[in-house]
């Protein structure tokens, strides 16, 4: 079982904003204080005297420099990339590891934001990091994670912990759901699980189960919000489902702090690659990560939801019922990052625990799942095409699945759409399983093989 790295973790990585805040929590406030003070000064200054302001506060920062770098036992007498310094041509510079408003905290120097540095603005307004300060904290968060035996969870909002929709899109069917969250104000009911967002002018469902799921994850995992949503909204579900900001803190990550248009990435999340798990409905939007995402199954609570990806059936709100708690999918889920927890702190494992790689765990259980199986497709695809290459052949051999080409003996399952094929005939005279794709969709959401009666392929009906 080989669970360690393929290769080293790219720049995506991120650690515990909580032990960050700690970290640089001296060096923040006394920048904070020095700009509020020079900010005050400056406003009653010309041009002029603001750019001689920024100079002298440059050079009386890069003084202290100077001196320090005369003592034998100074780091930046050394080419120390973990603390900020490079070297120039034997001289020590400084590579700006902390920008506050375009000042960088350890030299003073005005910083433009272009450069390699990121922002992380929802942990400080303003906060810029280089490529040396990332790098130094993801080093200091994965000891302090490994050592309490934590790995690092990132949650998508919509459809996945949530559902939301705008009131002008409530239809008929849906209006006594108004009466409910007027009544749970009035009785303050503390599981109450729909809310109407009054700024927003929308009414928003948590699914089923995700207190318990954030419960029982925050004792394996240090948890990060990270929607495509706006920052305000962010904030507004993060304390619906965290009142007592005691599982996520700051750290809610929206659209505005994505680094690439239309992407998520790690680069903003403070922690190794290997360590990170991601529950998101949608794939596209992880392109760098997909092998650290647990595709969730989409959580469509009102009719617009259904609307918006046009799945042609009823919402749960028309039929006014719901996901079951006891295992639905967030509690399913739950069971396998327990599992994954579980082996990647599995001491009979000889490999270093910080060369343990979270993804390769994901790659393992999944292999589990149809593992025995052997499929045949029939009419799912286009006969022109390269059968291996479809994507419902690659996600059954994932899933541990073997597929083939033609029927055998060694044959458990013919995989159609319709009744009366070729194949499809050859499983029923056979006593093989004759299901539909959706059974293999369906073990990919859930994680573990389902029923095969219930993804049956319809009987054929005689004219």
């Amino acid at each position: 079982m080989n669970l360690a790295a393929e290769s080293p973790s790219s720049s995506c990585s991120s650690g515990s904003t909580d032990d960050f805040a700690a970290f640089l929590e001296n060096e923040i406030e006394a920048q904070i204080e020095e700009e509020e003070i020079e900010e005050e000064h400056i406003e009653e200054e010309d041009d002029d005297e603001i750019e001689i302001e920024i100079a002298e506060h440059s050079n009386k920062r890069r003084k202290v420099m100077d001196d320090e770098s005369t003592d034998e036992e100074s780091p930046l007498n050394t080419v120390d990339l973990a603390n900020g310094q490079i070297s120039n041509g034997g001289n020590v510079v400084c590579a700006h590891p902390i920008i506050i408003r375009n000042l960088c905290s350890h030299c003073g120097e005005f910083v433009e934001e272009a450069g390699s540095s990121v922002a992380f603005n929802y942990i400080h307004k303003d906060l810029r990091l280089g490529a040396s300060e990332i790098e130094k904290l993801r080093k200091e968060d994965l000891k302090h994670l490994l050592k309490d035996k934590k790995l690092i969870l990132v949650l998508d909002l919509d459809h996945t912990l949530i559902n939301s929709s705008r009131m002008i899109d409530i239809i008929p069917d849906e209006q006594y759901l108004i009466k409910q969250v007027e009544e749970g104000k009035e009785t303050d009911d503390p599981n109450q699980t729909l809310f109407q967002l009054g700024r927003y002018h929308m009414l928003t469902k948590l699914r089923p189960f995700v207190r318990t799921f954030l419960k029982e994850a925050k004792n394996m995992f240090e948890m990060y919000i990270y929607t495509m949503g706006e920052r305000a909204y962010a904030m507004e579900i993060a304390k619906l489902l965290d009142p007592g900001d005691v599982y996520f803190s700051s750290k809610v990550i929206c659209q505005s702090d994505c680094t690439t248009r239309n992407q998520k990435g790690l680069d903003v999340v403070l922690g190794a690659d290997n360590l990170v798990i991601i529950l998101d409905d949608t794939e596209h939007v992880w392109h760098k990560h997909k092998e650290n995402l647990i595709l969730m199954e989409r959580y469509h609570y009102f009719a617009s939801s259904v609307r918006q990806f046009s799945s042609g059936i009823k919402s749960l709100s028309e039929m006014k019922k719901d996901e079951r708690e006891s295992d639905g999918i967030l509690a399913t889920i739950l069971s396998v990052l327990k599992r994954a927890h579980e082996m990647f702190f599995d001491p009979k494992i000889g490999i270093d625990l910080s060369s343990r790689d979270v993804r390769q765990i994901l790659k393992l259980i999944r292999q589990d799942i149809l593992e025995g199986c052997n499929i045949v497709f029939s009419r799912v695809f286009p006969s022109d095409v390269q059968a291996n290459e479809q994507p419902i052949w690659k996600l059954a051999e994932q899933l541990g699945a073997t597929c083939l080409g033609d029927v055998d003996d060694s044959v458990t399952h013919v995989v159609a759409v319709v009744p009366n094929t070729q194949k499809a005939e050859w499983a029923r005279d056979n006593n093989k399983f004759l299901v539909t794709p959706r059974w293999i969709e369906a073990a990919n959401y859930l994680w573990q093989r389902q029923k095969e009666e219930d993804f049956a392929v319809p009987k054929k009906v005689d004219k």
